[in-house]
């Protein structure tokens, strides 16, 4: 099924005519990944949820700022394609992580508080974003994708979308890493402290639904949940696993909105034509098929190896064309943005997810 989709997909996921010039760049990605993936497994760092995403980009831009200038002229090839289309293939792999059977796991009270928090997430970031602190449109999406979503890989999957410049990106994905693991210490401090006063009804498996609703990455809610109990860490799983599907129809909207916007490609009728992210529609058709459970379960862990290894690859990718001069620009105005969306997940999330649980 993954091979036929693979063969389906526009000429621009495919390789190129010189697969050769890209060896270089591909290997240095590689390097990165693969340093990335070991550090991962180390316990102290599982335990901070700093996934191979994560890991991957830091290395990467340590690396673009201090080695990659000499090496450049070899890589960049490979280095793009890694950023560019490798990410849109691990982008749909990702659907194999995913069933629809999750979301009758959670029931409707997941999927609505997801919703709810994930719109309302974004739409205060492109507010905040663009009528206070007067930032332009890209940084701020992105901001809200990583925030609203699933944190450095809604980034990614909004960037081709967006056609984002790097160092917009990489200010995005910094937010995500800095507020996502600051969650992974705020969440159980206060469940134990709503466990002392009862401020709020919070039970473990309900406040395993408002971590999974509103912590950045998949990562860091293991980790935050991890800590209350196993009940807490299967319901947090699940609504972030929900909420992580609701990438794909974000990115189609996202692209219909940006083309009516932008005033692009009219149809017949004079309409402006909507650009699909066509990775983004298979990446539905994946998790769709995965639902069936068709695959061998070790066939479907391989694939969810690549898929974390072609993602990592395109972080990597990212942080070497990213370079430090570019973030320090970036100014003050992102890190305030991301903080008034964490604070919103927080306390508006809390406010969404009782709200939710009282009318359903």
């Amino acid at each position: 099924m993954s091979v036929h989709l693979l063969h389906s997909l526009p000429k621009r996921f495919l390789l190129p005519r010189e697969p050769l010039g890209l060896l270089p760049g591909l290997i240095l990605a590689g390097a990165l990944t693969a340093a990335a993936i070991w550090t991962g497994n180390i316990p102290l760092i599982t335990h901070l949820g700093l996934g191979a995403l994560t890991l991957a980009i830091i290395f990467g831009i340590i690396a673009g700022n201090t080695i990659y200038p000499w090496l450049q002229p070899a890589s960049h090839s490979g280095v793009l394609f890694a950023k560019q289309r490798l990410l849109r293939i691990g982008i749909i792999l990702y659907g194999f992580r995913l069933t629809f059977q999750q979301i009758a796991d959670v029931g409707a009270t997941g999927v609505v508080i997801d919703l709810l928090t994930l719109s309302s997430t974004f739409l205060l970031a492109c507010w905040l974003g663009r009528k206070v602190f007067g930032m332009d449109s890209q940084t701020v999406m992105l901001i809200g994708a990583g925030s609203s979503i699933c944190g450095a890989a809604a980034v990614m999957a909004t960037e081709p979308v967006l056609k984002a410049e790097a160092s917009k990106v990489t200010v995005a994905v910094a937010t995500v890493v800095v507020f996502g693991t600051l969650a992974i210490f705020v969440y159980p401090w206060l469940y134990r402290l709503n466990l002392h006063y009862h401020w709020l009804s919070f039970s473990e498996l309900s406040f395993g639904i408002y971590a999974g609703s509103t912590i950045h990455e998949v990562a860091q809610v293991v980790a935050a949940a991890h800590s209350i109990s196993p009940e807490a860490e299967n319901a947090a799983v699940i609504t972030k696993m929900i909420r992580v599907m609701m990438l794909a129809p974000f990115l189609v909207l996202v692209s219909g909105y940006l083309s009516r916007r932008h005033h692009g490609i009219t149809d017949t009728a004079g309409k402006s034509a909507i650009t699909i992210p066509w990775f983004a529609v298979v990446f539905i058709l994946v998790a769709a098929f995965n639902s069936f459970h068709l695959l061998p379960a070790a066939l479907v862990n391989q694939l969810i190896t690549l898929d974390t290894a072609m993602l990592a690859m395109a972080m990597a990718a990212l942080g070497l064309t990213t370079h430090a001069g570019a973030i320090r620009q970036a100014g003050l105005k992102p890190i305030l943005l991301a903080t008034l969306l964490f604070i919103w997940l927080i306390i508006g999330g809390g406010a969404i997810n009782q709200l939710v649980r009282h009318l359903i």
